[in-house]
């Protein structure tokens, strides 16, 4: 470019436009040509100056220690100011892309200033104009830091740590949402570090270098005039923190007076200052705040306007990720300490994923400084060291398996209950049915009748609250039909059918309900106490449903749904003292094959297995209905999930338990049986004399006797109903819940009846062994009680079922003892009624 061109340039384009002609072409005459790269340092704060440059093409930013950035275009001069006062640069100026400049040096410059005194003169208005818009820049960016100061956060504490898909997403979402200044809601539970995502957020955009701040808006004043600004007065917070990022946490806590600003914030990106009374009001400001809302509640008023929102999802749902995160709080923990880190045992990592952490992150964060402090000579964290408080599900429970190691491999092993079912029980069944049509037809010379009702059902009734449904693992009905099952595709390869679950669900109950009802009056009417073959006939036809079922429907279609023995078993199951669970934590965590469930091959120390018979997963079991026992989850996880627990009996009745209208049928039909047992002692108590030799007669009655009973609970139901204040808002809880308590009653009730076989001809079985085979047996020993001390044990057991059926009915309820007292009623006249025909007779 040719000197008159760059004078010309210089009149145009820069500020130089003041100097004469002269001065113009004596400043042109020394300038050079300079290119300088991007991201170059072209002058540093506090250093001298070498020179004058003027920007031809490029763009320039300004940093400063006392002011924000500021860009800079072409026609800017640099170093003017320090070149004529002689002092040194005042700020840093960096290529923000490759820049070409004219350049004079310093001594020329100076030379030229010598000669044209009036350079000074001509540029001193400017330059005090420039130092008052310095001058008062530095003001406000020193009130600005003064007010942010409190509120502003430094950095982001850490990233989002994990694996999981649940991390994974998260980091997603954070990603996608740095990359535009929309409004963000960040929703979740607390000791989530929902602040660290904000930060996230901000770091990771293109205002990163603009200034964060965290505001609670629990502490927010209620005129708002901190976050807005009073009008003619002090800035507020919106204002100062201009093209950065405000995080309003906890919204939920914001006052209600504040909601309509804050909307029309989030909307609308304005805000209007506050105004004292009697001002007028000021007009509405635009904001260029990046809003960020942080909360553990819902406020839909405010919630609805935000369309980016993430949900920080809690810890107990993302156990995969425990791991990771307790090695880098023990990793941020003895880096601060000066140590060095310990090893975390399998079965720590375990403990801690079977908890649901409710205050998340920051509970395991705890946790982990906890266990550096308790670590005592040795390098290791093991469960006892890091021990989380137990949630509900996990409170009052201590795992067997655990304490007994030799139980966890017999019920692994090959014995438990396979080689028991087909060995034992199947050659066992087959005998005791043979022996029912064949041998003597009478209790008193038939081993196998003796077996079955003075053997079998005392000790059923007895194991229920021990060990729950655990006869259903070795039970004989099943086994054959498993047998059918794998014959039937060995002969007819095929597939068989799904279980038909909704149907199953809605009418299985009470299908069984109904069954166990005809069995009831079968054996009352035609005495399968004492009829040998037709006891035969009762085993053969539960034996022939499971088999049909088991031909037609995959597993134990029978066993979940439609047995009535097995009704009955999971029923009574619920008052058991232990319980087969798995850790939840553990399963989510770990597990990717669900092969307790589903079956599948060997996988570490999981054995193959065909999967659940009853298709049940042991972390979803919410009472011990649908768990038989037989161990089929424990040999199949490679994770030592599952647990067999000793528990507080019955504790799911009042915590996780379901009800369901066919128990309480069925619970109400078992108490009707007792009473069916006694009938003959039941018409003496009444003075009734009905002719049971007639069939009609004797099927009416034993229909009213299997019923009646359960009116007593109905009516004190309704009565519990009319004694709660009906403007109360306090209510009893539904019938189908409170009949639960009745439960040990009923159970009470049946093993009172079936003592008197079990210690009366239990202890017969040699003497009636031999004369099932033509024998004489009179020399066997013989072991029977006293009908004395069978009456005690009878009434001990009846008073214990109504005093546990009082506090369960208390547990179930939560409500007060008096307001209960017409269902305590009917429990003591039920257990007084009871009494008397088995005890009283």
């Amino acid at each position: 470019m040719s000197a008159s061109g760059i004078v010309t340039w210089l009149q145009e384009r820069t500020a130089l436009n003041l100097c004469p002609q002269d001065l113009l072409e004596a400043i042109a005459a020394h300038l050079e040509s300079r290119t300088i790269p991007i991201y170059q340092n072209l002058v540093n704060e506090d250093s001298t100056p070498d020179g004058l440059y003027i920007l031809r093409s490029g763009y320039l930013e300004s940093h400063s220690r006392r002011l924000t950035p500021l860009g800079l275009l072409p026609g800017s001069l640099i170093n003017l100011q320090a070149l004529i006062l002689d002092q040194r640069v005042q700020e840093t100026i960096i290529t923000l892309s490759e820049s070409e400049f004219w350049f004079i040096n310093a001594t020329d410059f100076k030379k030229i200033i010598a000669q044209y005194p009036q350079i000074p003169q001509l540029f001193s208005q400017q330059l005090a104009k420039t130092v008052e818009q310095l001058s008062s820049q530095l003001n406000f960016e020193q009130e600005r830091q003064t007010l942010l100061r409190p509120y502003l956060v430094s950095k982001a504490k850490r990233g989002v740590i994990g694996k999981s898909r649940y991390a994974v997403r998260l980091r997603t979402q954070i990603k996608q949402a740095s990359q535009t200044r929309e409004p963000v809601l960040i929703f979740g539970e607390p000791g989530l570090e929902k602040d660290n995502i904000a930060a996230l957020i901000h770091f990771g955009s293109p205002s990163r270098k603009e200034p964060i701040i965290k505001i609670d808006c629990s502490k927010i004043q209620s005129s708002g005039a901190d976050l807005f600004g009073r009008t003619g007065g002090k800035m507020g917070l919106i204002e100062a923190v201009d093209r950065g990022t405000l995080i309003l946490n906890n919204i939920q806590e914001l006052a209600p007076e504040l909601n309509s600003a804050i909307r029309e914030l989030i909307q609308d990106k304005t805000y209007t200052p506050v105004s004292r009374p009697g001002e007028f009001i000021a007009p509405k400001k635009a904001s260029q705040a990046r809003i960020i809302i942080l909360s553990e509640q819902t406020r839909p008023e405010i919630d609805s306007l935000v369309k980016t929102i993430i949900k920080v999802p809690p810890l107990r749902v993302r156990k995969a990720d425990i791991d990771e995160w307790l090695n880098y709080y023990l990793t941020l923990i003895c880096r601060a300490k000066g140590i060095n880190k310990p090893q975390v045992t399998p079965e720590a990592i375990r403990r801690l994923q079977a908890y649901d952490f409710p205050n998340n992150l920051r509970e395991l964060e705890s946790l982990a400084q906890r266990a550096i402090i308790q670590l005592q000579g040795t390098n290791t964290i093991t469960e006892e060291i890091i021990w989380p408080s137990d949630g509900k599900k996990k409170q009052f429970r201590v795992n067997l398996l655990n304490f007994y190691p030799h139980l966890r491999r017999f019920l692994r092993s090959p014995w438990y209950p396979d080689k028991i079912n087909y060995g034992f029980t199947v050659t066992v069944f087959a005998l005791v049915v043979a022996i029912l049509f064949l041998g003597p037809q009478t209790r008193g010379e038939n081993f196998a009748l003796n077996l079955f009702w003075a053997w079998w059902w005392p000790l059923v009734l007895i194991g229920f609250p021990f060990v729950g449904r655990l006869w259903c693992a070795i039970c004989p009905f099943m086994i054959y039909g498993e047998i059918t099952q794998k014959l039937s595709l060995w002969l007819f390869p095929r597939s068989l059918k799904k279980w038909p679950r909704k149907t199953a669900e809605q009418w299985g109950g009470w299908f069984l309900f109904g069954l166990f009802a005809l069995i009831l009056i079968w054996e009352e009417l035609w005495n399968l106490e004492n009829t040998a073959y037709l006891s035969a006939c009762l085993l053969l036809l539960i034996t022939a449903g499971a088999m049909i079922f088991s031909a037609i429907f995959e597993r134990r279609f029978w066993c979940r749904y439609l047995c009535p023995i097995g009704g009955m078993n999971g029923m009574f199951a619920k008052l058991s003292i232990t319980e087969l669970r798995a850790q939840q934590g553990t399963c989510s965590a770990e597990c990717t094959t669900y092969q307790c469930y589903k079956g599948g091959p060997q996988k570490g120390e999981g054995q193959a297995t065909d999967g659940c018979p009853l298709y049940s997963h042991p972390a979803q079991l919410e009472d011990n209905r649908d768990c038989v026992l037989c161990m089929t989850c424990l040999k199949a996880c490679p994770h030592r999930s599952v647990e067999f627990n000793l528990r507080p009996p019955g504790i799911e009745l009042w915590t996780s338990h379901s009800p369901r209208s066919y128990e309480v049928a069925l619970m109400f039909l078992l108490l009707g049986a007792v009473f069916l047992h006694h009938l003959p002692q039941l018409q003496t108590l009444l003075s009734t004399q009905f002719n049971l030799t007639q069939f009609w007669t004797h099927l009416g009655l034993s229909v009213a006797v299997l019923t009646l009973p359960a009116m007593i609970p109905i009516v004190a139901y309704k009565l519990v109903e009319i004694s709660f204040n009906p403007m109360s808002a306090l209510k009893p809880r539904p019938f189908i819940e409170l009949a639960y308590g009745y439960l040990p009653l009923v159970l009470a009730g049946n093993l009172a009846h079936y003592l008197r076989l079990g210690l009366g001809e239990a202890g017969k079985i040699l003497p009636v062994g031999f004369a099932t085979f033509g024998l004489n047996g009179s020399m066997m020993p013989i072991l029977v009680a006293h009908p004395a001390v069978i009456a005690f044990l009878q009434g001990t057991v009846l008073l214990l079922g109504m005093i546990l059926s009082i506090i369960l009915t208390q547990k179930i309820a939560r409500k007060p003892f008096t307001s209960l007292l017409f269902q305590h009623f009917s429990t003591l006249f039920l257990g007084i009624c009871l009494w008397k025909i088995t005890v009283g007779y």
